[in-house]
This record gives structure tokens, C-alpha cells and sequence, in this order.
């Protein structure tokens, strides 16, 4: 993956819009969002889509992040688990692939989930956002699209930047 080109205009660009002020954006609109991903898709990421919408405990987030990026199977299935393998994410040793534009998490009705688990879906993020940072130093791009029914939606800073509406969705 070539970093953005400085001498084009990228800061037009949606990929770049996305990750410049963090990794982790929210969305609220389903349509918004679909839009997104097919124009990251159609530019080459790796879109993995996951609803999030039916998960009541981690066990939940466990089971289909596993699923959804390949992890081994020997996956912990904890905290500390899920952070060791989004490092491998961002390294491309599975999930994610050298040969793509980049990686792109997407967790569908992520508001159900962080109504019964705030915690681990703060924890979630901000692990992402520390892995997206470490995957950006050495040429892979990724980030984490967060869909929402609450427009309320908010969290705390992950990766040591706040978590934003997208650009079309801002208030």
C-alpha cells in the first residue's frame, strides 16, 4: 500500500477523510455506509462486515470477530486475546492482506452491544485504533466503521484520538 500521494489532492479523498483525524468512525445511516464501503471496495480495501446488533457479552464479540477475520484456533477469546490477534491484523499475517488497498472493520448496530457492554466495546475501539496506528508505520491502512441506530452514540477517546461522525453525518 502507497501512503497517500502528497502532490494529489488527497484530502478529497474519502479513505483519507476517514482516517485523518483516527481510525474509528461512527455512521448512523445505513445507506451513508453502504456507500462508503462500496467506494472503499471498488479502490481495493478488504471490507469484513459484522453485526453487532445481537451481542449481549463478550463471548458474542468473541465468537463472529473470530470468525469474520480468521483468527486461530487457539483464539483466547478475551481482551487481551482480541488485541493480540488485531496486531496480527495489522501485520497481515490473517484477516487483512499486503495485497489490498487496506482493511476495513465495519460493526453493524455497534449500540446495541455497547449499551450492554460499554466497557469491552470502548476497549474494542480503542485497541483498533492503537493497532491502526501501529499497521499505518508500516504501509497498511486500516480502519474501524462503527454503525449506529442511537445518533447519541459517543465514546470516549480511543487510540488517544475521539471517535467522530463521519464527514457527510457530522452534527
Amino acid at each position: 500500500m502507497a501512503p497517500f500521494d502528497p502532490s494529489a489532492e488527497c484530502t478529497q479523498q474519502l479513505d483519507f477523510q476517514l482516517v485523518r483525524n483516527g481510525f474509528v468512525t461512527l455512521f448512523r445511516s445505513r445507506s451513508v455506509l453502504g456507500g462508503t464501503t462500496s467506494w472503499l471496495t471498488e479502490r481495493g480495501y478488504r471490507v469484513v462486515t459484522v453485526d453487532a446488533s445481537g451481542w449481549t457479552a463478550d463471548a458474542d464479540l468473541h465468537r463472529d470477530l473470530a470468525a469474520a477475520l480468521d483468527f486461530p484456533d487457539y483464539y483466547g477469546a478475551n481482551l487481551d486475546a482480541l488485541n493480540d490477534c488485531l496486531s496480527d491484523v495489522a501485520w497481515c499475517e490473517y484477516g487483512a492482506s499486503r495485497e489490498s488497498t487496506g482493511f476495513v472493520l465495519v460493526l453493524d448496530g455497534y449500540d446495541a452491544f455497547a449499551r450492554h457492554r460499554p466497557r469491552s466495546a470502548h476497549a474494542v475501539l480503542d485497541m483498533f485504533a492503537d493497532q491502526a496506528r501501529a499497521a499505518a508505520l508500516i504501509g497498511h491502512r486500516m480502519m474501524c466503521l462503527v454503525r449506529s441506530d442511537d445518533p447519541r452514540l459517543s465514546f470516549d477517546v480511543v487510540g488517544a484520538t475521539p471517535v467522530l461522525w463521519n464527514p457527510r453525518e457530522s452534527r
